[in-house]
Order: structure tokens, then C-alpha cells, then sequence
């Protein structure tokens, strides 16, 4: 079984442009604010420059401000024209600011989908390889902080590849897809699925000692057995599983590599099959 270890297929680009695009959605939104603070401050100037002009007689106008009557039209259309060009130059300005807007949206809703088809295996449904790169460090390190109880649970499915030559790659699927269904409703909402690949899965139990597991084993032993009884194939399914417990600070390396053991004993018979 390969490990954590290995590189990733899928650079994580994904992240890090979602990050950048929330940045320059803030960004726009100081830039938002900003262009009205500039309305703000433009009408406070135009409408005293309009009072001036429509209200001469005004006592602070005629302190302040001496303007010939013979410059007043001027000075009017003036002030509409820079009204207008400046309307212009505003509704422009939001126009260019909703688009952007709209655009790093629309980018960050497609990049997270595409994030998080990137974390799903399609044939299963469950979470894949790259996920299990992802999160379990996620748990191990809650796991680390408070103390608390992390069992990894690793399941192979029996005569597998026997099964896929013999009844063929559609067959081999339906298989996969009929297992991963009965992990995903035999394991509590807290538990973590993955297909590691092939055949291979992996159950990441947080807050579950080794002997908490012991119930959900039992239950999908059972609903295997049930399977067996109603799906009117010619072959049987059968899994092999291996169970560890992660010890606080030691390496999630050395937990997998405890799994696969227990697995690899299982399958040749070297222990007891539960």
C-alpha cells in the first residue's frame, strides 16, 4: 500500500488562488469604500459651488466669494459639465468595479468546485488519495492538541482482482462502488473515508479508541453478510481489514505502516481473522 509520502498529482494552486481572489475581493471592497468617501466630498463642493452661484446675496457667499454676474452662466454650465463628467467618470467606475467583482466571484465558486472535485474519487464517491494527504494531518495535529483518541482503520476487499478478471472490469466496479455504499452508511458522520486506490480504503476515526472500533467493524461485517445474502451474485464479497491506534506525537507514517502489517498478517492467515 503506498503512503502519505508520495507527491501529489495535484499542485495545490487551488488553495492558494482562493486565498488570493478572497484578498482582492476585500480589495474592491476598500476600493468601494473609498469612491465614496470621493461622492461624499465632490457633492459637499458642487452643492456649495451651486449655492454660490444660485444664491449670491447669501451673506457668507458675499464675504467669501466675489463673482461678476456676467461670469454666472459660465460658471453654471461649468459646474453641470463637471457634474456630468464626473457622474460619468463614477458610474464608469462602478461598472468596472462590479464586473470585477462578479468575475473573482464567479472564479472563486468554480475554483472551489473544482477543489472540491479534485478531493473526490468519482467512481466511489469517496474522499480520495489527495483528500487523505489533506486532512489527516488535519486530525492527527487535533489529535496532538487535545489528546485525544485517533484510530486508523485500512480495508482491502478479498479476490478482488480475481473477481474483475474473471467477471470483468464493469463487474470489478459495481464492487467497489457497492462496498464504498455500505462504508459510507456503516461509519458515524465524524468518521473520515477514503480509497486509497484499487481496492485499498482507509477509515479515520477521531475520538475512537482501538476498542470503540470494534462496533463499527461488527456492524460492516454485518451489512456485508447481508449483501452477500441479497445481491444474487455468483461470488461472494469478502474484506480484510487492519486496525491501529495513533499514539500522541509519533508519526502517521509509523501508524499506516502498523495498519498495513496487521492487513498484510490478516490476509496470509498469520493472525486470527476476526
Amino acid at each position: 500500500m503506498q503512503h502519505m509520502r508520495e507527491e501529489q498529482t495535484t499542485p495545490p494552486t487551488m488553495l492558494a488562488r482562493a486565498e488570493q481572489i478572497q484578498q482582492e475581493i476585500q480589495h474592491l471592497s476598500g476600493r468601494d469604500l473609498q469612491l465614496w468617501s470621493i461622492v461624499i466630498l465632490v457633492v459637499v463642493v458642487l452643492t456649495a459651488g451651486l449655492l454660490t452661484l444660485v444664491m449670491p446675496n447669501v451673506i457668507w457667499a458675499e464675504r467669501v466669494i466675489h463673482i461678476e454676474h456676467a461670469y454666472l452662466p459660465q460658471l453654471f454650465f461649468g459646474l453641470i459639465s463637471l457634474i456630468l463628467l464626473f457622474n460619468i467618470y463614477l458610474v464608469g467606475q462602478k461598472i468596472t468595479l462590479n464586473n470585477t467583482r462578479r468575475a473573482l466571484i464567479s472564479e472563486l465558486v468554480l475554483n472551489e468546485r473544482l477543489e472540491s472535485l479534485s478531493l473526490i474519487d468519482p467512481l466511489t464517491q469517496l474522499l480520495n488519495r489527495r483528500a487523505l494527504n489533506e486532512l489527516v494531518p488535519r486530525e492527527v495535529a487535533r489529535a496532538n492538541r487535545l489528546s485525544s483518541h485517533l484510530t486508523f482503520l485500512t480495508m482491502d476487499i478479498d479476490d478482488f482482482r480475481a473477481i474483475n478478471a474473471r467477471m470483468g472490469t464493469l463487474e470489478g466496479n459495481l464492487l467497489l462502488r457497492e462496498f464504498s455504499r455500505l462504508l459510507s452508511s456503516v461509519f458515524r458522520g465524524g468518521d473520515i473515508v477514503f480509497r486509497q486506490g484499487g481496492d485499498e480504503f482507509l477509515v479515520v476515526m477521531p475520538d475512537t479508541s482501538e476498542e470503540d472500533a470494534d462496533f463499527p467493524i461488527r456492524r460492516l461485517h454485518r451489512a456485508v453478510e447481508h449483501w452477500n445474502l441479497n445481491s444474487g451474485k455468483s461470488y461472494q464479497l469478502a474484506f480484510s481489514w487492519g486496525l491501529a491506534g495513533y499514539a500522541t506525537g509519533s508519526e502517521v507514517e509509523d501508524v499506516l505502516r502498523a495498519v498495513d502489517r496487521q492487513l498484510y498478517r490478516k490476509k496470509n492467515n498469520l493472525i486470527p481473522v476476526f
